[in-house]
């Protein structure tokens, strides 16, 4: 199988001149000299270039989104390198191709004398046990190990393993890159769409690089598209909007691009931008995220970074989850929208979260203090001879309702858990608390 797999890459020069192969495919660059993007890892005096042109390679992630030349890189790799290179796919293979690989590395050291490269495309695929059967021989230098990902390897990736490689993040190509490829395209009558003799304008190609994403598979098998839509020699913008019809979103429910969106949310709420979270919300939707999830997140916000600076947010936030369960999408949008900018516009105070966290750390320091005695309950003769509740002043019977007496166990009478902040609703708590401060409580008989 991985002798299949072999051939199989390294004939992939011939194969994406058969003009049955996506375009994307057909115009993969083969060499350093061919390849567009990601200067800062193959710029002249950068770290990867180096690597290649010297053919000293280390073990190394490459970490970046679809089509942003992960395993076009590893071609290039193969191109270049005098060592033996096996490509493996995370997808379709397991343990015993695992074995097999050493084996191939083993015979290749011991009777040719040559190292191994093998990239393993989809990396985060893998589970422990599988990534923990490469460690040995990565760690005993049988082979050189370039792993592909689309996630964050610091998620997917076993530390052990990890951290014998060096991972190098590829970004998402620019409009300059992409619309490079993409006349390069145009123009190659080998690989390429140049027997067509076609022309672009420059708004089609334009919309095509924006389209895409920085994806520069989907922005050439578009193109390829588009030219099998039109009548004539020219692609412009209404042949490139017939063949985008929808243009799918970069959002993977399980994945990186998940987590940094909803980031991105909660922080537009906290910084008190509406527009950037009606953005974001309207990017998980679209997407196909879970509503409810989403207003969950905003009901924990309601009061980590709203809290008593205005009460009525994490009300409004539980009122939309439940009227979003009566009515479901796509008028649920609406109320998610009404709730999105109110969260952004009200004052915030994460006083209550932070009250909570110094509250318990105090907990887990000071273990169980004893409860002082005016405060504790006496249902039982014998408790009220212990002096169980001697002392206690009830409140309501009290000018203001209110007395001033200690609630806290000794050894942390005065401590201050709870700080509020001097704006919205909280402002007016930190009125009141001023105003009870000190006051040494008069009964309301004495009036």
């Amino acid at each position: 199988m991985m002798q299949k797999q072999n051939e199989l890459f390294n004939e992939a020069g011939e194969s994406s001149r058969d003009s049955a192969a996506p375009l994307a495919e057909r115009m993969r660059p083969g060499s350093i000299a061919e390849y567009v993007g990601q200067e800062h890892l193959l710029g002249e005096g950068k770290l990867l270039r180096m690597m290649i042109e010297s053919d000293s390679l280390s073990s190394l992630i490459f970490w970046g989104p679809p089509g942003s030349g992960k395993t076009t890189l590893a071609r290039v790799i193969a191109n270049a390198t005098k060592s033996h290179f096996i490509f493996f796919s995370a997808i379709l293979s397991g343990i015993k191709e695992i074995r097999e690989i050493v084996k191939e590395a083993q015979d290749q050291w011991r009777y040719q004398g040559k190292k191994t490269i093998l990239f393993v495309d989809e990396i985060h695929r893998f589970n422990k046990s599988q990534q923990d059967a490469f460690l040995p021989h990565v760690e005993k230098g049988l082979f050189t190990i370039i792993g592909a990902t689309t996630e964050n390897p610091s998620f997917e990736i076993i530390a052990p393993l990890l951290s014998r490689c060096k991972v190098l993040v590829l970004n998402p190509l620019g409009t300059e890159s992409l619309c490079s490829i993409l006349q390069a395209a145009l123009n190659d009558e080998e690989r390429g769409l140049g027997r067509m003799r076609l022309t672009i304008t420059d708004e089609a190609l334009a919309a095509l690089a924006e389209y895409s994403g920085g994806d520069a598979r989907i922005a050439l098998n578009t193109l390829e598209t588009s030219a099998r839509l039109l009548s004539g020699m020219v692609i412009d913008i209404t042949a490139v909007h017939e063949a985008i019809q929808q243009k799918p979103l970069l959002y993977d429910k399980g994945g990186e691009e998940h987590y940094n969106v909803i980031s991105a949310f909660i922080k537009s709420l906290r910084g008190s931008d509406p527009n950037a979270a009606l953005y974001w919300l309207a990017r998980m939707l679209e997407a196909g995220e879970d509503p409810l999830f989403i207003i969950r997140r905003m009901v924990i916000l309601a009061s980590e970074d709203i809290g008593n600076a205005d009460p009525r947010a994490l009300q409004l936030a539980v009122s939309a989850l439940q009227a979003f369960q009566l009515t479901g999408m796509p008028e649920g949008r609406i109320i998610l929208a009404q709730a999105v900018t109110y969260l952004a516009t009200a004052p915030k105070s994460n006083a209550s979260y932070t009250a909570i966290d110094a509250a318990l750390a105090e907990v887990r320091s000071s273990g169980s203090l004893p409860v002082p005695l005016h405060i504790r309950n006496a249902p039982t003769k014998l408790m009220k001879e212990l002096g169980y509740g001697a002392g206690y002043r009830y409140g309501h019977d009290f000018e203001g309702d209110y007395a001033e007496q200690d609630y806290l166990p000794d050894s942390l009478r005065g401590r201050q858990f709870y700080a509020p902040k001097g704006h919205g609703y909280e402002k007016t708590i930190i009125e009141r608390m001023s105003l009870l401060k000190g006051k040494p409580g008069v009964t309301k008989e004495s009036e």
